[in-house]
């Protein structure tokens, strides 16, 4: 890697960028410590065991069929299928998994009011892969089951009038994929049309606008870090502007993991009834890592599409399991049906070959035609096991009505914060909003909380960007990605607080500060007594400031 031209290393994307950080932690023959990827190493033990054992009853349900041919199974069989289950279940009690898909099962029938058979039939079929998906869109009862996980987790005690749809999708990459190319396929967005984009943000929802493909004008809606992350009245004024035809946002956000709060959330809404034509994309993954959440989907369902992926919370990124769901009734299809005739007929010619009554057919339905090409609509669908495990974990955590499962994940992620902060050496922000599953360390408030304001002014001035990074990665092994390609505007590094042991974070924040002492050093031999000076009085403000914290605590 070139270091010589920072300029273009800026232009990379913070995902491309980290591979060229991993190469220069390698070079220096240090034990790397990659905090740039959000790829938890915690997941949730209990549904898999659960899948592992449904698995094991699915083929003694194929082997009941066949059974004179060897290595052959057949389509398991629906008459009888509960008692040879509640059969299976007593044959392997104490085993690991079987007492919760017992509970499932009945959780399924007694809580949900479902068919005790039907699921149980569903999920044998679905592990065993046996079929096509159908529906394509969702797994009949899997799709009932995963909306009360999501109905809970998104929505909670909000009053919600009328039922969503949901696509089941190859996770949230899937999901942003499929929705940018059917906005435009049905005329929702066209190119040089303007979308609002909340800042900072997952970086592709930055960078697929800008591809040929869409060409599209994007304005930036910022949540500043001055206001906590949150957004600004000012700047959500935006949204009135007729000529914004979509706002996309990640709540909790990315990178600064830190949850819209109330006020906010209903000075959009006040937005929307201002904006009924309004499209919003609400990208809510990170959203079970918070507490009584409340999503934008709940506030604003006729507007807006939710995005949801499995990954995060339940460790389960290689299964790229997540969903699309949208109101029954919705902006989209209003919008769609209220297309110039021209356009109306030329989609009518692109969804012909799927049903007889092309303009019927919901935006929800396009979406997954539109996956697929339309074409091979009728071989569309999420893989069934995929949607089974999707379903067990819904299930594992709906009955988890203390929420242990909820606790647990939190307390990781705050311990990791904790020792990062603790080596440091600088009190640990506190925001209730904050959900930590990322952390952005702001290099200018560092290293004035650290040194003072005059060093932090001649840090951001002497150093190139994303110098630091690669001198972390280079002196250190430490990774951490560039939170400017997220759409930061302060010199910052996002941290993902997932995906490392506790010790790691420790050292981290030591790397962090032995960087910064260095650097001090050199101011200091820069700026001889002037430096002096400005050591002293920060080490006074930072007295006064703590002395302050200390009279407020009192109070």
């Amino acid at each position: 890697m070139d270091f010589s031209n920072p300029d273009k290393l800026a232009l990379l994307s913070p995902f491309e960028l980290k591979d060229a950080l991993i190469q220069t932690a390698k070079q220096s023959n240090r034990m790397m410590l990659n905090a740039g990827r959000g790829n938890p190493n915690f997941l949730a033990t209990t549904p898999r065991h659960g899948f592992f054992q449904f698995g094991l009853f699915a083929m003694t349900e194929a082997e009941r069929s066949y059974i004179y041919m060897k290595d052959v199974g057949g389509f398991p069989q629906r008459e009888g299928i509960e008692a040879r289950f509640e059969i299976f279940a007593k044959n392997n009690v104490g085993v690991p998994g079987v007492r919760f898909i017992e509970a499932a099962v009945s959780y399924v029938r007694d809580q949900l009011g479902l068919s005790a058979g039907d699921f149980i039939y569903e999920m044998c079929e679905a592990i065993l892969a046996c079929n096509y998906p159908v529906p394509d869109r969702m797994l009949r009862l899997s799709e009932k089951v995963v909306a009360q996980y999501i109905h809970r987790e998104m929505v909670g005690e909000h009053p919600f009038i009328g039922h969503f749809d949901m696509y089941a999708v190859e996770g949230g990459t899937a999901a942003m994929t499929y929705l940018f190319a059917s906005l435009k396929a049905n005329h929702l967005i066209n190119e040089g049309d303007t979308i609002a984009l909340g800042m900072p943000i997952f970086t592709p929802y930055i960078e697929i606008p800008l591809l040929n493909d869409y060409n599209l004008v994007e304005l930036m809606i910022d949540a500043p870090q001055e206001n906590n992350w949150q957004f600004t009245k000012k700047e959500l004024d935006k949204l009135l502007d007729p000529k914004v035809k979509a706002f996309f946002l990640v709540n909790p956000s990315n990178p600064p993991s830190v949850k819209i709060d109330d006020e906010t959330l209903a000075y959009i809404v006040e937005i929307v009834k201002k904006r009924p034509d309004l499209i919003i994309l609400t990208d809510d993954v990170y959203a079970t890592f918070a507490d009584n959440f409340v999503s934008l989907f709940a506030l604003c369902p006729y507007n807006t599409i939710l995005v949801y992926s499995f990954s995060k919370y339940f460790g389960a990124t290689g299964w790229r399991m997540g969903v699309v769901a949208t109101h029954e009734n919705n902006v989209l299809d209003e919008k769609i049906a209220n297309l110039p005739e021209s356009l109306r007929k030329e989609l009518d010619t692109r969804y012909h070959s799927i049903t007889t009554e092309p303009r019927k057919l919901k935006f929800i339905d396009r979406l997954v035609a539109d996956s697929r090409t339309v074409a091979l609509n009728h071989t569309a669908g999420l893989s069934t096991p995929v949607q089974a495990q999707m379903a067990l974990f819904s299930l594992f955590s709906l009955m988890d009505e203390a929420g242990h499962y909820k606790a647990e994940m939190k307390s990781i992620v705050l311990r990791r914060k904790q020792a990062l902060y603790r080596e440091l050496g600088l009190p640990m922000p506190h925001d209730p909003n904050s959900v930590r599953y990322y952390h952005l360390l702001d290099m200018e408030s560092l290293a004035e909380q650290m040194h003072g304001k005059p060093f932090a002014k001649w840090l951001l001035k002497k150093m190139k960007p994303n110098e630091a990074l690669f001198r972390l990665a280079e002196e250190t092994g430490v990774i951490l990605l560039p939170g400017k390609g997220f759409g930061t505007t302060h010199p910052s590094g996002r941290v993902s607080l997932a995906n490392l042991n506790e010790y790691d974070y420790a050292n981290i924040g030591k790397a962090i500060r032995k960087m910064a002492t260095e650097y001090y050093e050199i101011f200091l031999k820069e700026n001889g007594e002037d430096g002096r000076n400005a050591e002293k009085s920060a080490k006074a403000e930072k007295g006064e400031k703590a002395d302050k914290s200390k009279k407020s605590s009192k109070k």
